[in-house]
């Protein structure tokens, strides 16, 4: 237990504010709000998000400023027109209901027009709950879980497992907050999800009437909202390595676990670097995780063998690639459909008239040539695609 306890005091000296920084940054969003103020009409702001509970990670500073309104009437348009008013420079972020991003005095506040909800019942947005949230956080956490907290989100942060957004597809501040208050604690998250079953309901409130005919495989029933999933954003992929990381982590609890690893570029023969276009983060990183896929499954659908693949954003962006061979035979089979299939048959063999022709395992095929025999000119004309070009800045290949 002492290594443990002397473990989390290592990580927490690294990633729990300072009094000075929550100081600094406290005096700013005094300021921030101020300004919005006054300058709404009929509505006011309302600081939520990790900073607005005290589980915000040290130089982590995305605010959340909530803007109230008591109807819900053009909120984005009118919260715009006091934002003009405020601030040379915004963002919007268009959506179901638009919001807006802007930096003041070194800090990124995302301002987000919500609509006064008494309970769930009459939210129309799930972002009209946000208050709600923060409520719900406060009440049921204190200063020893809020730390607890910060400790699991730099574990998930670590194994890139933090996030909800689309690229990311994993656990999101709220639901952290939530799992550490049910749980008790880090250890106890740490212990109860590396057993944890595919489809599992945890339920904090008890009240649940959630009901969908999309598989999760994990249900968090938001303690607001009974028929809200708070965990819809994750991913099967991440529920897996979610599980996996918390079963190493109680083999051998280790300091690595909580150091995010950089991508190990000599692992991998085909390297291609990145510029995302400009936008909120969800969107930007949502296009390259596209442009990603897009070029792993051209790769292995032209016939290339990928021994793994990876990708990485961060200040720059890389699609990483390890092939068994960076060359193809000149030759290649296409198949066609299944010899029992007359009628298709007869036209695939008409297609490919004067090509060598055979049947394997009931499958037409035919013996073509590549357009490309190495991966170099295949990825080359690949990165033309419109697809690819228009959703990145720019991308180059850097190493092959």
């Amino acid at each position: 237990m002492k290594l443990v306890i002397m473990l989390f005091n290592k990580v927490l000296k690294d990633i729990k504010p300072s009094v000075r920084e929550k100081e600094r940054v406290q005096n700013i969003v005094n300021d921030f709000t101020k300004i919005l103020d006054k300058k709404l009409v009929k509505s006011k702001t309302f600081v939520g998000g990790s900073f607005a509970k005290g589980t915000w990670l040290s130089e982590q500073h995305d605010i959340d400023v909530f803007v109230l309104f008591d109807n819900n009437k053009n909120i984005s348009i009118e919260l715009e027109k006091a934002l003009k008013k405020c601030f040379k420079k915004y963002e919007v972020i268009h959506g179901s209901r638009d919001y807006f991003i802007t930096n003041f005095k070194g800090l990124i506040f995302e301002i987000i027009p919500v609509f006064k909800v008494k309970d769930y019942t009459t939210a129309e947005n799930t972002t009209d709950l946000s208050p709600m949230h923060v409520s719900w956080v406060n009440s049921n956490i204190n200063d020893s879980l809020r730390e607890e907290v910060l400790i699991c989100k730099q574990f998930l942060k670590a194994n890139n497992l933090y996030g909800a957004e689309t690229f990311i597809g994993g656990l999101h501040g709220y639901l952290v907050e939530i799992l550490i208050v049910y749980y008790g604690g880090f250890i106890k998250f740490i212990r109860n999800i590396s057993k944890i079953k595919v489809n599992e309901i945890i339920d904090p409130s008890k009240h649940s009437t959630f009901a969908s005919d999309q598989n999760f495989p994990l249900i968090v029933i938001d303690p607001v909202h009974p028929n809200r999933n708070v965990a819809a954003a994750l991913t099967d992929d991440k529920f897996n390595l979610l599980i996996k990381i918390c079963k190493e982590y109680l083999r051998k609890p280790s300091e690595n676990l909580f150091r995010k690893q950089k991508l190990d570029v000599n692992k991998y023969n085909v390297i291609i670097k990145a510029r995302p276009v400009e936008g909120s983060v969800d969107v930007s990183g949502t296009k390259l995780l596209k442009v990603y896929e897009k070029i792993l499954q051209e790769l292995k659908d032209y016939g290339f063998v990928i021994l793994f693949s990876n990708w990485e954003w961060d200040k720059q962006c890389f699609f990483c690639f390890k092939l068994k061979d960076k060359k193809l035979s000149r030759d290649y089979k296409h198949f066609g459909p299944p010899i029992e299939n007359i009628e298709h048959y007869e036209i695939f063999k008409d297609k490919y008239l004067g090509a060598k022709q055979g049947i394997e395992k009931g499958r037409s095929f035919v013996i073509l040539e590549r357009e490309f025999k190495d991966v170099k000119s295949f990825i080359e004309n690949l990165l033309k695609d419109e697809f690819i070009k228009s959703r990145v800045k720019s991308i180059e290949i850097i190493k092959i």
